[in-house]
């Protein structure tokens, strides 16, 4: 057999290239690629993975401009609706002399998980991942009152933690028996199932508070476009 025909050929179009060859251009183009990901532009794909874009604060109260009460009241209600459901609301009035600052509560929620993306009383991030791995629940509070021909709103997101008897993958049973002088009847429990002692409050949910703050001011500074249906 001639050496010239030894080397394995493959064809493409009519034209015959050596597998050699397309390997060798095939280890170029990835070196290539390697050397432009490795210079400016992967240092700041490097950095946008590693660092959050900063976020605007939102004064939390936050000053409205001018409007019809009614106008406000029902923008803030709209926007509070989205997160959590409303048990008691106090509207606010700033017309004909009545001053009357607006309460608006809600029922507490238990946090939307990784899984429910369409939920958004958790924040994307710590917040939600929280609520994946543990029970947390929240409920909101906002109070607008009026200043002047304005107003402000404040939104206050309390969080709570649950705080059960034992984790829910203890082997350990939940009835046992106590040897104090103490006397505790706990009624019927369910073997295999985790006692709710309570809840632990954790605070505000700033991250929380933000978001509301700046939809209820998007929805009463910005215009509806035209052509378009908003809630």
């Amino acid at each position: 057999m001639d050496g010239s025909n030894s080397r394995p050929n493959t064809k493409h179009q009519g034209v015959t290239i050596p597998v050699g060859g397309g390997m060798i251009c095939l280890l170029l183009a990835v070196s290539a690629i390697l050397a432009i990901f490795s210079g400016a532009g992967c240092r700041q794909f490097r950095y946008r993975l590693r660092n959050a874009p900063p976020e605007q604060f939102v004064p939390n109260p936050l000053d409205l401009p001018t409007a019809p009460d009614a106008f406000v009241w029902s923008q803030v209600i709209d926007a509070v609706d989205d997160y959590f459901r409303i048990v008691r609301e106090t509207p606010v009035q700033n017309a004909d002399g009545f001053i009357l600052d607006g309460r608006v509560e809600t029922a507490y929620s238990i946090g939307a998980s990784c899984f429910e993306p369409w939920r958004k009383d958790s924040t994307p991030g710590f917040e939600r991942w929280q609520g994946t791995l543990q029970s947390i629940r929240r409920r909101a509070i906002v109070t607008v009152r009026p200043r002047g021909p304005g107003y402000t709103v404040e939104v206050v997101v309390q969080k709570d933690l649950e705080d059960v008897g034992r984790a829910v993958s203890s082997t350990q049973s939940s009835i046992g028996i106590r040897h104090d002088s103490s006397i505790e009847r706990r009624g019927w429990l369910v073997e295999g199932t985790p006692e709710t002692l309570g809840w632990i409050p954790l605070g505000r949910d700033s991250s929380l508070e933000q978001v509301i703050l700046s939809d209820i001011f998007g929805r009463i500074t910005q215009k509806d476009a035209e052509g378009l249906l908003h809630h």
